[in-house]
């Protein structure tokens, strides 16, 4: 009887080792933490690099549920990421940021090549990145059913009959405009379109997945932007820590 005690005793004490042991392992999957700031600024600069880029975007939300954030823009010199201009405010997608599919009005996260600008004004003098001007015959395709999805298409006939989703670029928020280049290299119908850079409504007014600032710093940003040395963007989050 004595051993039998004693058997189970040391069992139950090997037991509740071994649950305080895979405890914590439990509560991380049971409650993953978000990136860190660290993390997230330790990231982009690798990753910059593996896009050959010498000028990122750097866009920072507070959590993956903001609306709004902070972008800076650095230029690697000698090796080292210099901070160009900071402190902008920008709003974002009413879904907040982590975009997934279509129409869910988030803003990707992540690193993406920066394209072209383009606008309904005409291009700004000293602009070191192409520009196209926009009329009322341009637009942006985001139906998914569409081989134009996620396209700039020049079109002078009726658009309702060509496709059932789409932006007009002759609009008051493209005035200026810069293209971010998500989803793109393939293509995914159905995973996001027309994702820019473009001018805010206001300053409290969240996007339907772009990233929007005032025409003011809108412009200050394009001036910056350099295409010799592969301009891109980051976008991520930031906690309290």
């Amino acid at each position: 009887m004595h051993n039998t005690l004693y058997t189970h005793r040391r069992n139950l004490h090997a037991f509740l080792f071994l649950l305080l042991m895979l405890l914590p392992v439990a509560l991380l999957f049971r409650n993953p933490q978000p990136a860190s700031a660290a993390g997230f600024m330790a990231s982009w600069p690798y990753k910059a690099d593996r896009l050959e880029s010498k000028q990122m975007v750097v866009v920072t939300a507070a959590s993956a549920r903001s609306q709004k954030g902070v972008l800076s823009l650095r230029e690697k010199r000698e090796g080292k990421w210099v901070t160009v201009l900071s402190g902008i405010p920008v709003t974002l997608g009413s879904g907040g940021i982590g975009k997934t599919k279509e129409g869910d009005k988030r803003t990707p996260s992540g690193v993406y090549p920066l394209g072209g600008a383009f606008g309904s004004a005409a291009g700004p003098d000293g602009l070191s990145i192409p520009y196209t001007r926009t009329g009322s015959y341009d637009y942006w395709i985001d139906d998914p059913s569409s081989a134009e999805y996620n396209q700039q298409v020049t079109y002078t006939g009726d658009p309702n009959r060509r496709w059932s989703s789409y932006e007009r670029l002759l609009h008051p928020l493209y005035k200026y405009a810069i293209v971010l280049k998500y989803n793109e290299d393939p293509v995914v119908p159905g995973k996001g379109s027309a994702i820019f850079l473009h001018v805010w409504k206001g300053a409290d007014q969240p996007t339907a997945g772009c990233i929007a600032m005032s025409e003011g710093n809108l412009l200050k940003l394009m001036k910056q932007l350099d295409a010799s040395l592969s301009p891109a963007i980051a976008i991520g989050t930031a906690d309290s820590a």
